[in-house]
């Protein structure tokens, strides 16, 4: 099999990524069942990049790796030539000659992009400033999990038009679902990225308008790693977009609500949310592990009867 990346939900077909979602579920329920007894890849390694720090990334991929049956290498910035100045082309190039898959997390996406054109090995985007694809196979897969497909349904993004949000985009354009995004003016998602996006992908600035009679809402922190700065203004500029209960209560009466982790309780999320039923946040944290396994035995293995 030609050597797939994995940098944006785009780099697969709708039905491949659909594939995904039910293998993901699969092995979940095999692993509840009978424990890490599925080992397709002995011997096998996956150097884990981390340019940004995280704990939900690392331990998913890590233990996705050994129930593999295989070994994860974690390589921070002071263990590799890169971050001492080493052609991200060269990093790349070695690291095909010795190791199965690449995962990296990242600042840069034209950076990862430069990566993965010089590796002839599989290469993972496990977050970049504008990209965070393996969460949205969690997140998609918990609403599947919950609500059955998610085609024709309708989803809501209220805050920031960052990384998350360009992968809410993407999902959107994948999945077939609709996509309302709700940002402050000024935060808006990248055009070129909302210009692609269809006619299933609407921007407002009004909450109260953006919730009404949704399927799932979801958000992430106002400042996010790298911004800390600028958290007093944020502040100022998100306030109004909380999530709260009472906006669930005006969104449909079984909507779900999702949230990337980590949260801060009293900013983009009432302090009591995250208690709410409707708020699913544990399970999609934990479908990280799942839905990762089945995108690195896919692209390592392809699809699995």
């Amino acid at each position: 099999m030609a050597t797939r990346h994995f940098l944006t939900l785009l780099d697969l077909t709708p039905d491949e990524l659909n594939y995904l979602i039910q293998r993901a579920i699969t092995i979940k329920s095999n692993l509840k069942a009978q424990g890490p007894n599925y080992t397709p890849l002995p011997n096998r390694t996956l150097a884990m990049i981390f340019e940004k720090s995280s704990t939900r990334t690392r331990v998913s991929f890590e233990t996705a790796m050994a129930h593999f049956g295989g070994h994860a290498l974690f390589l921070s910035p002071r263990d590799t030539q890169l971050g001492r100045g080493e052609p991200i082309g060269d990093t790349a190039r070695v690291l095909s000659e010795m190791v199965d898959a690449v995962m990296v997390r990242t600042f840069s996406h034209a950076g990862l992009e430069e990566f993965a054109a010089a590796s002839h090995v599989p290469v993972i985007n496990a977050l970049t400033d504008d990209y965070h694809p393996c969460q949205l196979l969690a997140d998609v897969m918990t609403w599947t999990e919950q609500r059955g497909s998610v085609k024709g349904r309708t989803a809501v993004w209220i805050g920031d038009g960052n990384n998350m949000c360009h992968s809410w985009i993407n999902a959107a354009r994948q999945f077939d679902f609709n996509l309302r995004i709700c940002c402050p003016k000024g935060y808006e998602p990248n055009a070129d990225i909302m210009a692609t996006a269809g006619n299933g992908v609407t921007l407002t600035h009004d909450p109260q308008e953006a919730v009404e009679g949704v399927d799932l809402i979801t958000t992430d922190v106002w400042a996010s790693m790298g911004q800390e700065e600028e958290q007093a203004k944020r502040e100022a500029d998100f306030a109004g977009l909380q999530v709260t209960e009472a906006m669930l209560d005006q969104a449909k009466e079984d909507v779900l609500f999702l949230h990337c982790l980590p949260a801060h309780r009293g900013e983009e999320i009432s302090a009591t949310l995250l208690e709410d039923p409707r708020a699913v946040v544990w399970q999609e944290a934990g479908n990280r592990l799942h839905a990762q396994k089945a995108l690195i035995e896919f692209l390592l293995l392809g699809k699995v009867s």
